[in-house]
């Protein structure tokens, strides 16, 4: 039976720029900008704007990959579709975790913040939650599964609701610093990139960054949920990215200006805050600046949370559908029309990261390394939609030469991070892979089902390189910008290999006439 037909179409351009700015703007403001100027400085600032023109380009992608195919779960999907079930488990189960990751991220978030309020739930000695607030915290997922649980349309509201009121503080930060206590000498003192720029690139991955734009994803999660997604999708991406990409590079102005210059005896290397931006506005006398934006650690968090609970139990919907879960896990509520049990599997998945690692800090740094392999693969997905004929009239101009270019950043965005980092994660990818040799063997599925994503196979090996021997935490056998530039260079060449790839898997496979039967009855 098509579950996807109990899904109720209920979000508009409105609700969908909301879900988007919900994901975005969530603890990673309270946070983002100090471990940005950690690393990097002054230059942070420089890292913002790299990282909203790459994510820009890879929310293109995926705002065409969503006319095409308006699919909840699509994330997941769509790999699957292109590249074969090798590429779409690994894809599927490392976006999973990554999203099931999100709730206890921004739920420890919002509790640390309250110990403020109710002394014991955080311990700062050990910095992480208490048993208390680890209780706390399980208690604030609950709350969000309910929300997500009584349907969409309660969701939109709630989400839209919260946005509104979380995107008002941030703005009030930046105008509140930029007239009280705002030190230009911050600017010049230590020089523009005291780490050198290195330090900057490598900070989009790995100091929450990346992590905050990628909210945009869940807008694509609910797009079989959407009136008009030709129009409503890219358009609710597009408005979303630009606005919180303003919001954020406004924020690392107004921390590197807020904070005092006696501070930075030591470099910036050496700042230590509990809450940031509420800690710097007591020290500028601000004091209901310090509290409002207490308060607002409570709600910021809680909004991203709403949004990735939702979109989350939409992948495990995906997942279900293309046999990556049991199908009990894509079944559709009909009183509600959301998928209730994906949400309580979730749910659980959840606690696994929240109860041994304890903090925001230890559980983001799981999250934000693996989290760009997913999109590099949809650049790749998307020509190969064009190169079949999927594609027809829904195509976004331009992306012949987009897509492209945001595969060669993503492959650049993962030869920047720290080596230490990129081994986590291709460790993590190499275990998804030999996860589904183990089920295609048990299975017995043909052999095209590997031969389809063998092109990831030869990424990782082609990263693992690149990475030992690059300026990054590498040997550093050839000096920058002309590794990047030779790294830029594979990185062109290797991606119409692996859209050939695709294209000899979908033609091999013979579904593109399914899919297009697909458009004329679901859709």
């Amino acid at each position: 039976m098509n579950q996807e037909r109990y899904l109720k179409k209920k979000m508009g351009f409105w609700s969908l720029t909301a879900l988007s700015l919900g994901g975005i703007i969530g603890s990673s403001w309270l946070f983002g900008p100090w471990n940005t100027a950690k690393m990097a400085g002054p230059a942070a600032i420089m890292s913002w704007i790299i990282a909203a023109f790459v994510i820009t380009l890879i929310a293109l992608v995926y705002a065409e990959l969503a006319r095409v195919r308006p699919e909840t779960g699509g994330l997941g999907r769509y790999p699957l579709y292109s590249h074969g079930k090798l590429l779409a488990t690994v894809t599927s189960y490392s976006i999973w975790l990554g999203y099931c990751a999100t709730a206890p991220v921004e739920s420890s978030g919002v509790i640390q913040y309250a110990n403020e309020f109710w002394p014991g739930l955080y311990d700062i000695s050990k910095e992480q939650l208490t048993t208390t607030g680890i209780l706390a915290s399980t208690v604030l997922m609950v709350f969000f599964v309910v929300v997500n649980y009584f349907g969409v349309k309660l969701f939109a509201v709630t989400n839209t609701i919260i946005t509104t009121i979380k995107f008002v503080v941030p703005v009030l930060t930046i105008i509140a610093f930029f007239m009280t206590g705002f030190h230009e000498e911050n600017y010049t003192s230590h020089g523009f990139a005291p780490n050198g720029y290195g330090a900057g690139l490598s900070a989009i991955l790995t100091s929450g960054i990346f992590f905050a734009y990628t909210g945009f994803g869940n807008v694509v999660m609910m797009s079989g949920e959407v009136v008009n997604p030709r129009r409503n999708i890219p358009l609710a991406l597009i408005t979303s990215l630009s606005v919180s990409a303003i919001l954020y590079v406004l924020l690392q102005i107004v921390f590197i200006g807020a904070v005092p210059p006696e501070m930075l005896a030591n470099g910036w290397s050496g700042i230590k805050f509990d809450s940031p931006f509420a800690n710097l506005a007591l020290m500028a006398n601000m004091v209901w600046l310090s509290w409002t934006i207490t308060a607002d650690a409570m709600i910021s968090p809680t909004g991203s949370a709403l949004a990735y609970t939702a979109g989350t139990s939409r992948h495990v919907f995906g997942m279900a559908k293309s046999g990556f879960l049991p199908s009990y896990f894509g079944t559709i509520n009909k009183r509600f029309g959301v998928p209730t049990r994906a949400l309580t599997l979730n749910f659980l998945i959840g606690l696994l990261f929240l109860f041994p690692l304890k903090s925001w800090t230890a559980i983001v740094a799981i999250v934000g390394a693996i989290g760009i392999f997913k999109y590099a693969s949809a650049c790749v997905t998307v020509m190969v939609f064009r190169k079949v004929g999927l594609t027809k009239d829904n195509g976004i101009p331009g992306m012949n030469f987009i897509a492209p270019l945001a595969f060669i950043f993503a492959t650049l965005l993962i030869y920047w991070t720290n080596w230490s980092r990129v081994q986590l994660a291709i460790w993590g990818l190499a275990i998804g892979i030999v996860g589904y040799l183990i089920t295609h063997f048990i299975n017995k599925h043909k052999s095209v089902e590997i031969l389809g994503g063998i092109y990831l196979v030869i990424y990782i090996l082609m990263l693992v390189g690149i990475s030992s021997i690059g300026n990054f935490g590498g040997k550093g056998i050839i000096p920058e910008p002309f590794m990047s530039y030779i790294v830029a260079i594979i990185g062109f060449v290797f991606y119409y290999f692996a859209v050939y790839n695709g294209v000899w898997y979908m033609r091999k496979k013979g579904n593109v006439q399914e899919l297009q039967d697909m458009d004329n009855t679901d859709i």
